[in-house]
């Protein structure tokens, strides 16, 4: 098995095989506590006004997500695992558009598979993939925006590796450097109130969730259900 490791919207353009696109902070956190409240599936989309028209056309129940790290207009949710976890989304479809996370599921047309990676799947996103025996894997982190490399998304690419190739990295270690990082500064700053600091405490709960989540095109939509293993 090759693993190649990939970063921001170039990264998730060129990522092929099984690629797993990253963003910890916080897309496929709240995606992850989502389907814990018991979501049933989760639309993939790249702008807010798609996730908007799919809506008004009954192709989903709620819109969550951001731009600029700020609830859009219109939408029920913004980006915020610690919002979700307080939502009843039972049964429900959301739509999810982000400025990051979700811009690189669509970005990655040339995937043979695509799964939605953060902190608090990774053992369950190595395992679903180990399960295949694949030749390629693909690891791409998104970072700020899909512009720029974070610490939380770059770190969980290679904790991801590490387990891939049947290491056990040090997960305090993981925590501490991404703490350090400059995304990691937003949550609690009074600010910012948009950033909130249980967001940051939720997205470093490594393993938290015993699913990957699978990303998959129905009826012409990228679609995701977690994949429990």
């Amino acid at each position: 098995m090759r693993i190649e490791i990939g970063s921001l919207i170039r990264g998730a353009q060129e990522a092929k095989g099984i690629v797993v696109i990253i963003d910890v902070f916080r897309a496929f956190t709240t995606a992850s506590v989502a389907f814990q409240r018991g979501a049933d599936k989760i639309v993939l989309v790249a702008e807010v006004a798609e996730a908007l028209e799919l809506r008004s056309r009954g192709l989903g129940d709620y819109c969550m997500g951001e731009t600029s790290g700020i609830r859009p207009e219109d939408f029920e949710f913004g980006n915020s695992p610690f919002e979700l976890s307080r939502a009843d989304v039972k049964g429900k479809t959301l739509i999810q558009s982000t400025r990051a996370g979700t811009v690189g599921v669509a970005a990655a047309r040339n995937a043979d598979q695509v799964y939605a990676g953060s902190l608090v799947n990774a053992g369950a996103t190595v395992k679903s993939i180990l399960r295949q025996s694949p030749a390629l894997v693909s690891i791409v982190a998104m970072g700020a925006e899909g512009k720029e490399r974070a610490d939380e998304d770059e770190q969980c690419a290679l904790l991801m590796r590490n387990l891939l190739q049947g290491r056990r990295p040090d997960y305090r270690s993981v925590r501490s450097l991404v703490l350090a990082g400059a995304e990691a500064q937003k949550y609690g700053d009074p600010a910012r109130p948009h950033f909130h600091p249980q967001d940051r405490q939720m997205a470093l709960q490594i393993d938290a969730t015993p699913f990957a989540i699978k990303v998959s095109r129905e009826d012409g939509l990228l679609a995701a259900r977690p994949e429990f293993v």
